[in-house]
């Protein structure tokens, strides 16, 4: 026993160590991270990158003291496939949580709250009025109006026509006169150079009166309402309210997924730029996307004037750090960005980009 007792200890300080040997080999000693330009998130700036979440990982970083290299890449589909295919060790790109990426990746907590939005080219208000005023709404309204005030002119020419002859005449040419009066009797003008005389005329004249006040508010009503601007806020009330328009988002975010998720047809671009551009170039009406992101290449390319982004944003996103499927790393990144989150320096930061 006293031979074997040595022996057993050695194997086992043996394997021990070689066991910590294989963990140190897990996490490398520079760590790769991936990224893809992302404004304003991630940038390129003086040979290097700037951004919030390159903000995020520096502060993170100060805590953690680890050697690291960025490994950028074209687009967010090559990054993706990159972190999937582990030929990074995590990103830290502003990367949207979905149910679909949980699957083949692992994320950290939320270091910023977005939204999915709008963006659509800006047109110009007086074409919009003149396309109102030459819709079948407006015209539909007008020839309501008309018609009304032509049957109870018609009417009172029929019980005025021969008894009243000097005032709405006894031809075909009375309806005219009859027309008039009834307009002008529904405006409330009053010229009083045509008034009926007959019992009949009278009668029709006092329910047309009455009616007339009823009537030419809710026309008038009417009228306003189709020569109002129609603007894409009004217009879009839900998600299903997009297979109105053309559609066009980035190929492989969180926006496509969520287009999908809906039936939503989309045309697909590499980028926030390419969407943009197609929205200038009437390629399509919207540009679904990330709204810090289109807010700040709008801002970048001085766009203001003819791109905007509604209001009314389609969902919530939540920005995390990215890790290939069960990196160690993530225990170890987590709890330090966590502390980070909780720090006056970072919410200091993160005002800028709300």
């Amino acid at each position: 026993m006293k031979f074997y007792f040595p022996v057993l200890s050695l194997i086992f300080i043996y394997f021990s160590s070689f066991a910590g040997v294989q963990d140190s080999v897990q996490i490398p000693q520079k760590l790769s991270i991936g990224i893809t330009e992302a404004p304003p998130f991630i940038y390129s700036e003086n040979g290097g990158y700037s951004g919030l979440s390159i903000s995020s990982w520096e502060l993170v970083n100060d805590k953690l003291n680890k050697d690291y290299e960025f490994k950028s890449y074209n687009s967010l589909t090559d990054l993706l496939n990159a972190i999937q295919n582990k030929e990074v060790d995590f990103s830290i790109n502003p990367i949207t949580v979905t149910d679909n990426r949980m699957k083949i990746m692992d994320f950290s907590q939320p270091y910023f709250i977005s939204n999915t939005g709008i963006a659509k080219r800006k047109e110009s208000h007086i074409w919009s009025y003149i396309g109102n005023i030459l819709s079948w709404n407006f015209i539909s309204a007008i020839l309501i109006l008309v018609g009304v005030i032509f049957i109870f002119g018609f009417l009172v020419w029929i019980f005025e026509r021969k008894h009243n002859q000097e005032e709405f005449g006894n031809s075909p040419r009375g309806i005219m006169e009859g027309f008039w009066w009834s307009a002008v009797t529904m405006t409330t003008v009053g010229y009083g150079d045509k008034s009926p005389r007959t019992t009949g005329g009278r009668i029709i004249g006092f329910i047309w009166m009455f009616m007339a006040i009823i009537m030419i508010s809710s026309l008038t009503a009417g009228i306003a309402s189709s020569l109002t601007i129609s603007t894409m806020n009004d217009e879009i009330s839900s998600v299903q309210d997009l297979d109105k328009f053309e559609v066009t988002t980035v190929s492989n975010s969180s926006s496509q997924e969520f287009l999908e998720l809906y039936n939503i047809e989309s045309a697909l671009v590499l980028s926030e730029e390419e969407g943009i551009n197609a929205v200038l170039n009437k390629e399509t009406s919207l540009f679904v996307y990330d709204v810090p992101m289109l807010k700040y290449k709008i801002n970048e390319r001085n766009l203001q004037d003819e791109v905007e982004v509604l209001e009314k944003t389609l969902k919530k996103d939540y920005y995390s750090y990215s890790f290939p499927k069960d990196s160690p790393l993530l225990k170890e990144i987590n709890p330090t960005l966590v502390s980070i989150l909780k720090t006056m320096e970072w919410n200091v930061l993160v005002e800028d980009y709300k």
